[in-house]
């Protein structure tokens, strides 16, 4: 089982769009994959067809229920989704009110790996959709992962956002007692613009180690598959976006890919 966590503490630089198509292209070999919604604003729910105001079981369930009947809560949780082979755990709009409710609460960092320890015999793929701020979710997903997925939009306000997800990688490592790799991801590249370029090499240079050799481009067919609610490889394989994001899904899950050499903050 791998599971890796997506996140970046600034919205919008392709977070959803990440899990989504990676989820996809794992899907698509017939392997059982899974995909978290821990962002209570439920972007990934929503884009399977789901309302994070109106379900009745969720991630937030998962909090409520852990110490009670966890097995049941999990398994009510799980949603099926159009795609074969591809499950959703979803989000509430409820799971905002977690860090209020739960305070300096104990053992409420862990309900996400003890809730993946269940299904691990399920899902031998896990992915996280991680919410942009530093609280009880983003905790429990950098707790439960192996890999740190980290994409940035290649403009110069998400190399801000970066920083303050390294920053607080550094202080989630301190508490898990070892390094979590984590690996940059450009994204949303156009090589028309200097922004773009200027950006991309800025990554590069400060953070050569970490960054994924290659880039997301700009793609228009990434809101297509949105309005459809499918990933975009299932939708349109041939797209620019998907196969930027076949190549990454290669060369994560290539079997010299060695996640410990990646530098760690």
């Amino acid at each position: 089982m791998t599971i890796w966590a997506v996140a970046n503490q600034k919205g919008g630089v392709g977070k959803t769009t990440t899990v989504v198509s990676l989820a996809g292209l794992l899907a698509k070999t017939g392997q059982p994959t899974l995909v978290l919604d821990m962002d209570p604003h439920g972007s990934l729910t929503t884009y399977f067809g789901h309302d994070p105001d109106t379900l009745d079981t969720s991630i937030y369930t998962l909090f409520q229920k852990m110490d009670e009947s966890p097995n049941a809560a999990i398994f009510n949780s799980l949603i099926k989704t159009s795609c074969d082979n591809l499950y959703l755990l979803p989000a509430s709009t409820a799971m905002a009110t977690l860090d209020r409710q739960l305070g300096a609460q104990g053992g409420k960092g862990l309900v996400i790996k003890k809730t993946l320890e269940i299904l691990g015999d399920r899902f031998p793929n896990i992915i996280i959709d991680c919410p942009p701020m530093l609280g009880v979710l983003m905790i429990n997903a950098l707790a439960a992962c192996d890999q740190l997925l980290i994409p940035v939009q290649t403009e110069f306000l998400a190399l801000k956002g970066l920083e303050r997800m390294l920053h607080t990688l550094t202080m989630i490592n301190h508490a898990r007692q070892q390094g979590l790799p984590y690996l940059i991801i450009p994204t949303m590249f156009d090589r028309r613009t200097n922004a773009s370029t200027q950006s991309l090499r800025m990554l590069r240079d400060k953070y050569d180690a970490n960054v994924w050799e290659s880039v997301i481009p700009v793609d228009t067919h990434f809101r297509d598959a949105s309005k459809a609610g499918i990933p975009l490889p299932i939708l349109n394989e041939n797209s620019r976006g998907s196969i930027a994001y076949a190549n990454l899904s290669d060369y994560l899950n290539h079997p010299d890919f060695d996640a410990s050499k990646l530098a760690h903050v």
